[in-house]
Parts: structure tokens; sequence; C-alpha cells
């Protein structure tokens, strides 16, 4: 399952984030905020992709950068979510 939410994720920045690039333009473990892929405006996209797409509310507490600053910390987060 992991492997398909990160396949998710993936695909959601790339296409919305940096213009349908390059898949090697995206690296799991980068921070996308120091990269500049995702500013808050961006994070809240993110967001809403996250609930509509996976099917849960991502509460308050939860929208940190712990769980949203890379693509390996976004599936984590949905995986952990999904239980």
């Amino acid at each position: 399952m992991s492997d398909d939410t990160r396949t998710q994720v993936r695909e959601f920045i790339l296409m919305n984030f940096l213009d349908g690039g390059d898949d090697s333009q995206l690296k799991d473990d980068v921070s996308l905020e120091r990269a500049h892929i995702v500013d808050s405006a961006r994070a809240l996209e993110m967001i809403l992709f996250i609930e509509d797409t996976f099917g849960f509310e991502v509460d308050n507490e939860d929208a940190t950068p712990e769980n949203f600053d890379s693509v390996n910390a976004i599936v984590a987060y949905v995986e952990r979510k999904k239980g």
C-alpha cells in the first residue's frame, strides 16, 4: 500500500508544484520547504489533496513539518492515519 501512496503523493507534487516536471526533480527525503517546492499556500493544497485522496481529515495538530515536509514524511503520516 505504501508504494501506491508514495506514487500518488509524488504525482500530485510533480503535477501541481513542479509543472509536471521530471520524476528525478523530486527526492523523497528532501525538505519540500527548503527546496522551495512547498510554501504555506501550497501546504494547504497538499492537505486538501491528502484529505480528498485518502479519505480522512487532517487535524490541525497534525499539520506540522514533521508530517508534511518531505515525500517520506507525507507517506508515513498517511500510512499511520490509514492504520
